[in-house]
């Protein structure tokens, strides 16, 4: 395949962005990979707790989308973990406080692909 488009006879190619918890990460490369998705895994690291993520970028025919996304969704599970609160003040005065977030979960963009081509 060399290109993607939505003219009869050309596969329409998507890519899926998948950021999730550097928890879950692992569980969701393997059923990816089970089930016959190929991927890329970059570490990243989230912008509000600092938490690592894996972002995952998953190339895929347009009818196999809902299919990722269902696996994305059931290896990613919420959960609520206590963090330091950090404000605009010495943190070592309040080292002690904590609040409970909810962390995990994924967030998934989808896009069109104009090109594709493995060399």
């Amino acid at each position: 395949r060399t290109q993607a488009g939505s003219r009869k006879g050309v596969i329409v190619m998507k890519m899926i962005t998948a950021i999730v918890n550097g928890k879950d990460a692992t569980d969701v490369g393997h059923a990816l990979t089970q089930n016959g998705f190929m991927f890329t895994k970059t570490i990243t690291t989230g912008g509000f707790l600092k938490a690592s993520n894996a972002t995952l970028l998953i190339g895929t025919d347009d009818d196999k989308v809902s299919e990722v996304i269902d696996i994305i969704r059931k290896h990613c599970a919420v959960r609520k973990e206590v963090v330091p609160v950090i404000g605009d003040v010495n943190y070592s005065t309040f080292n002690s406080c904590t609040v409970e977030v909810p962390v995990g979960g994924a967030t998934v963009f989808v896009t069109d692909v104009v090109r594709f081509e493995k060399m």
